[in-house]
């Protein structure tokens, strides 16, 4: 995907342009356009970001001022709100304005009848229209991604340079010398949440954005014609087995809050999951400079991307709600340039809404990825969840000492299954 913008220096490999509450039924509303009725309710937002609670309190509370109606969050731990959201918004109570991970979550909601119709509503006009691509299906805009994340490790730069880095490495060699440098300065290269299925999987975005021979890699093998057992996977898989000593003992059973801490704490260099771990860690006291370090799986001559992005937190109305006037309004709230700005300057998440200007010290330096060559995360092209952590958890087993060759079979035999 490719925007405009000045391509930064520092810890990129060189590059072109890149990415770039409830009450009746669903189904029933689904053609039905957002009424026209009174802004005025109580609205139910149901999502999944516990650490941005405070920065959506504070636009809350100017919303309240300026239209009277209150809005209650809803908020569920990411893996819960991942396998019960649907269900929830559905059977009414929560979810007058919803969000979705973009994938599997997003497309069973739309199947559902959850998302209403915002093709023709103007707030469609507030977006990047090519971030916003992932809310729509067959010409109808369902939903509108809030969030640009980068799923990829977050680095220490003053650890990296301090290991003798002047740049991100550009090939898998240089990956590993660097981790080894890292690792004789005495602290763990790369700080890995590997017991935390939803943060655990971040990492393959990166390890298979080079190796796998299309860019629907995952698509594929959930189809049946490209597996996990073919020679791509199994190279990313031998990667890992390669990675091993370079993440922190006992990593496959290492928690998200760990893996922050040790990174916080300068004990680690990188950090395996994203740029939506930024400010958790900055609250929890870091002070140095981070930047994003994607690794390059193959020669640098052979490298078609440096790195990975996603466009999520899939924002839309409920179609069984009550107050949907008021829940649109809401949405045309958080997507006015100056709202959007003011969230993610507070959360250092990037956002898709033109207009949005960043002061946070974070974001200005990852600001940069916004113009680079990424992949959009292959890891949400799964649609059965159960595919997606089998071939997530082969990564995991070989760290934790499987061959490559059995963890890749015995995930493809998984997906055999479920074909």
């Amino acid at each position: 995907m490719q925007l405009a913008g000045t391509v930064g220096a520092g810890w990129a490999v060189a590059s072109c342009a890149g990415p770039g509450s409830s009450g009746g039924g669903a189904d029933e509303a689904r053609d039905e356009p957002i009424p026209t009725g009174p802004v005025e309710g109580e609205v139910s937002f149901a999502h999944w970001r516990a650490e941005d609670q405070a920065a959506f309190d504070q636009l809350i509370a100017a919303f309240r001022q300026e239209t009277g109606v209150t809005v209650r969050q809803d908020i569920s731990p990411s893996n819960d709100y991942q396998s019960t959201a649907l269900q929830r918004v559905r059977g009414g109570g929560v979810g007058d304005v919803l969000t979705a991970f973009r994938g599997a979550q997003f497309n069973d909601m739309v199947s559902a009848g959850v998302y209403s119709d915002l093709t023709d509503q103007d707030v469609v006009g507030q977006y990047d229209s090519q971030l916003i691509e992932v809310g729509r299906q067959d010409g109808t805009q369902w939903g509108l991604p809030y969030q640009v994340v980068f799923n990829m490790p977050v680095a220490n730069l003053d650890l990296l340079e301090r290991a003798g880095a002047t740049g991100a490495p550009q090939d898998w060699q240089g990956f590993l010398a660097l981790c080894e440098d890292l690792q004789a300065l005495g602290v763990v290269p790369i700080a890995w949440p590997a017991a935390a299925p939803g943060d655990a999987g971040q990492l393959l975005n990166a390890m298979v954005m080079n190796n796998a021979p299309a860019d629907d890699m995952f698509v594929q093998v959930e189809s049946g014609d490209l597996k996990v057992t073919d020679e791509w996977f199994l190279t990313t898989l031998r990667q890992y087995e390669q990675l091993r000593p370079f993440f922190q003992p006992r990593a496959t059973g290492t928690a998200v809050e760990p893996a922050q801490q040790l990174f916080a704490s300068g004990q680690a260099a990188m950090l395996a999951t994203g740029s939506y771990h930024i400010a958790p860690v900055r609250a929890l006291g870091a002070q140095f400079p981070m930047d994003l370090v994607a690794p390059i799986t193959v020669p640098a001559d052979q490298a078609k991307y440096e790195g990975i992005y996603n466009a999520t937190f899939i924002l839309g109305v409920n179609t069984a709600s009550d107050v949907r006037p008021a829940g649109l309004a809401w949405v045309e709230f958080l997507s006015r340039p100056e709202n959007a700005s003011a969230y993610a300057n507070a959360t250092a998440q990037h956002v898709t809404v033109s207009g949005a200007t960043y002061e946070n010290q974070d974001l200005e330096r990852t600001s940069p990825w916004l113009t680079r060559d990424t992949l959009l995360a292959p890891r949400f092209q799964f649609d059965d969840l159960d595919v997606r952590a089998a071939v997530e958890n082969a990564a995991v087993a070989v760290v934790g000492g499987t061959s490559p060759e059995q963890a890749a079979e015995e995930a493809q035999r998984v997906v055999d299954q479920a074909q």
